[in-house]
């Protein structure tokens, strides 16, 4: 049994990581500011013996004793991260620093939750981990891009200079239960709009592809990257299956049964026209790959906002 820092873990993905930890039998010691994150997504874990909640943000000094740390504290969702920039920017640096502080002082593994966005608007399609990314380093979308190369330049420096274990995986897009209404991503955006029967948004003309992986898959992924003990990545995580916008919206508006219509507006700058991992990698070192068709996890999210706006 491993004494675990979770960070970001009353977000979406720390939540199901925090659970997905404790069914292992692991201690869990879950830190979150709760500016994204929600009490609601860990309330269920909240009598659990081994899972202990501290309300806490990690741009601030922490002192706690553990043995592994997964660094998910970032607000993800371009609505959230550039409502506060400078605060976005400094979760990624101050932030990143606190936590590999403690990871030197413990000598813990720690695994930063970075993220495909490092590689930009990428001109290399898919992407592999060797891509160094295409990315405006002043546009409205840097303080989280930026802040997350910042970040893994962090953990590969103390990495060499001071031997911390350091474990970098980057994140493509996720979805699944505990996203939240307002999260702002496409997902969300889709589904709630779709339950609504409000019109569907695409910003710019649909042909712009993503990838999706589902979160139970995903936080396979990070469990055996932390266990791959000596190997740094960065190593991409996330479903080569990809599929355009316009297909998203579709395929969202037949599992619902919604008449809405599609509508497009203008794409917002920076946006990405490609997102595809390359998971040679991931399957190499990790024996890892996604299992959830995405059609399944589709339907699982639907029915979880579903429940949501039901309750609303």
């Amino acid at each position: 049994m491993a004494r675990v820092l979770v960070t970001g873990g009353a977000g979406f993905i720390g939540s199901h990581l925090c659970s997905f930890l404790l069914n292992k039998g692991h201690e869990v010691i879950c830190v979150d500011n709760l500016f994204t994150g929600s009490k609601a997504n860990i309330e269920s874990l909240m009598g659990h013996k081994n899972f202990e909640f501290i309300r806490h943000d990690i741009t601030d000094a922490l002192r706690v004793e553990v043995d592994q740390i997964f660094n998910l504290a970032c607000p993800a969702a371009p609505v959230h991260y550039q409502f506060n920039p400078i605060k976005t920017i400094k979760c990624s640096t101050l932030g990143m620093i606190n936590m590999l502080g403690i990871a030197k002082r413990c000598r813990a593994r720690i695994l930063q939750a970075s993220t495909s966005e490092v590689y930009g608007d990428p001109a290399e399609h898919p992407q592999k981990e060797s891509y160094w990314g295409n990315v405006n380093c002043i546009g409205l979308r840097s303080c989280y891009d930026e802040g997350k190369r910042v970040a893994e330049c962090l953990m590969m420096d103390y990495h060499r200079q001071n031997n911390v274990n350091t474990a970098i995986v980057r994140i493509f897009n996720t979805y699944g239960p505990n996203m939240a209404l307002n999260d702002g991503r496409v997902i969300p955006n889709f589904i709630c709009q779709a339950l609504k029967s409000e019109p569907i948004t695409i910003y710019g003309d649909g042909s712009q592809t993503r990838s999706f992986c589902y979160v139970s898959d995903l936080v396979d992924g990070l469990y055996k990257m932390m266990s791959a003990d000596g190997f740094t990545g960065p190593v991409n995580l996330g479903n080569p299956v990809e599929l355009s916008m316009l297909e998203l919206a579709q395929k969202i508006r037949s599992i619902v049964g919604t008449k809405s219509e599609i509508v497009f507006k203008p794409l917002p700058a920076d946006d990405p026209r490609q997102r595809k991992p390359d998971i040679t990698l991931a399957k190499a070192k990790l024996g890892w790959e996604p299992k959830v068709s995405f059609d399944e996890g589709l339907k699982q999210t639907v029915e979880y906002f579903r429940k949501i706006l039901a309750e609303k």
